[in-house]
């Protein structure tokens, strides 16, 4: 077994003002070679964007971009003719394939909106460019994982083109729970968006994301009410 932690602190940080992130790997100024990736696993940005403010119209090209609301209301619109509002409870997923253009803005003027930023580096590249967007509060349990993303599109979540699994953790305070990863090839990268865990005795807190590969399967144990995001991801694609 192997793996690897990286403290909230230990992050790349841009405030731009409008735009305060939080970069788990490298991105826009943050570049650390020791830092491009997990894997499959490309891009972990923790952004807050002010009052009124987002992302102007931009590309991207062969990624799988997922987007997750944490708070506030994240207003997106792209060239597929999407128009839409996500909020927490929703997750959202970009096929960017080949290529499409999409804006972010926060809708309200009067909060900050909170999300995480994903890309995974797909498995299949050129693929016509697909948008989705579910709520997952029918999915959500409570002291257990909940499946949000997978590679079947008939299966729990929304689907990408990669071996990849997410889910979504709520825990309570003492609870102890264990992860079997679906591939053998793959490793997961649990980020703690809440609270307190420990995993082969490291402590993590909120923020912290732990790398673990090499093995079949891991068990956690919640010191604080916590909530978690667990990638499941090829280590080599």
């Amino acid at each position: 077994m192997k793996t690897i932690v990286h403290k909230s602190n230990s992050r790349g940080h841009a405030d731009h003002g409008w735009l305060n992130s939080y970069h788990s790997f490298s991105f826009g100024n943050y570049y650390d070679p020791n830092r491009m990736n997990f894997g499959a696993l490309r891009v972990l940005n923790d952004d807050t964007v002010a009052a009124g403010r987002g992302f102007g119209t931009h590309p991207h090209k062969n990624m799988e971009i997922i987007s997750i609301p944490l708070e506030g209301d994240l207003q997106h619109m792209d060239d597929l003719g999407n128009s839409t509002v996500i909020k927490s409870g929703d997750v959202q997923l970009m096929s960017a394939g080949t290529g499409v253009a999409h804006s972010e803005y926060n809708k309200n003027q009067d909060k900050e909106v909170k999300f995480l930023q994903i890309w995974i580096i797909p498995n299949k590249e050129e693929v016509t460019p697909r948008y989705d967007q579910i709520s997952i509060k029918d999915l959500a349990t409570k002291n257990s994982l909940y499946q949000i993303l997978s590679p079947s599109p008939d299966d729990a979540g929304v689907w990408i083109h990669q071996n990849a699994w997410f889910y979504l953790g709520d825990y309570e305070s003492g609870k102890t729970d264990s992860y079997q990863l679906k591939n053998k090839k793959n490793g997961v990268y649990m980020f703690v968006l809440e609270g307190e865990v420990e995993i082969a005795n490291e402590i993590l807190d909120k923020r912290d994301g732990f790398g673990i590969w090499d093995t079949t399967t891991f068990n956690f144990k919640v010191h604080k009410e916590s909530k978690l995001l667990f990638m499941e991801v090829p280590m080599t694609f």
